[in-house]
């Protein structure tokens, strides 16, 4: 491990809304210690909890903080590097409504009770076009969303995928889901003057993950989703075939080299 991320490891012990908990360690305890009590022990309020699942470097976590006062987020990821970048910023920005949760997305239910979590959002994950268990809007994750989010909890997704784009939307009409939001391409779209998505504010609209500005540079569009999850019925898979992204060359690590001359606003 290099030195660089050995010592951004070491400042995220220190920054105060960064929490780490190994699996043994919830396990011992069964869950983490604030479970069911994120806004009465760290955010001292009542407003309603938004989680950034897969957060990176933490761009929506944020994001959203700075533009919506009223809400409380927390951004979840196991790659501590990039997370650091969020964190720092949080911190340095003086945020009180930011947190980063250090841990597998699949704990989540160790971290947050029934109920306590109002609203999702899922940027730019893996499309995981093999596995359908990985798929962060699969119906594997899906129930594990249910298990702590209240009634009715929005889940927003963005994403470059074209296939991720199509299975979700796919799994919702399966399943007889609404869609709330809906766009194959979300910048051209309000360019072309159509109106926002709902849920979809102009603050939002500056926010852009570094992957997001990646796709952007090399001329890909940008899909969006939302839509509400209840507590039943059971969720079953799509038994559609999708064609697969043929786009997909260079990995999440080699873009992460790659120079881009778009800056967007964050």
């Amino acid at each position: 491990m290099g030195k660089n991320k050995l010592k951004k490891f070491r400042e995220m012990e220190t920054i105060d809304c960064v929490f780490q908990a190994p699996y043994g360690e919830l396990q011992a305890a069964g869950g983490f210690p604030m479970r069911g009590q994120w806004r009465e022990r760290f955010f001292h309020n009542d407003n309603p909890i938004v989680l950034e699942l897969g957060c990176g470097k933490g761009e929506y976590t944020v994001g959203l903080a700075r533009r919506f006062p009223d809400c409380n987020f927390i951004g979840i990821d196991i790659k501590g590097a990039r997370m650091w970048t969020g964190a720092c910023q949080a911190r340095d920005l003086g945020l009180t409504n930011a947190a980063f949760i250090r841990t597998n997305i699949e704990l989540l239910d160790r971290f947050f009770a029934p109920g306590e979590v109002d609203r999702l959002w899922i940027t730019f994950p893996d499309p995981q076009m093999k596995k359908a268990r990985k798929r962060l809007t699969g119906t594997n994750f899906l129930n594990l969303y249910r298990k702590v989010m209240k009634e009715g909890g929005v889940v927003n997704l963005k994403t470059d995928s074209p296939f991720l784009y199509t299975y979700t939307r796919e799994m919702a009409l399966a399943n007889g889901i609404p869609l709330v939001a809906d766009t194959a391409d979300l910048y051209a779209s309000v360019e072309a003057g159509s109106a926002l998505p709902p849920g979809v504010t102009p603050d939002i609209m500056q926010i852009r993950t570094f992957y997001e500005q990646q796709w952007l540079a090399r001329g890909l569009s940008i899909k969006y989703l939302a839509f509400p999850l209840h507590s039943s019925p059971e969720l079953k898979e799509p038994e559609v075939d999708i064609p697969l992204d043929t786009y997909r060359s260079f990995s999440r690590g080699v873009l992460e080299t790659m120079n881009t001359n778009e800056t967007p606003n964050q």
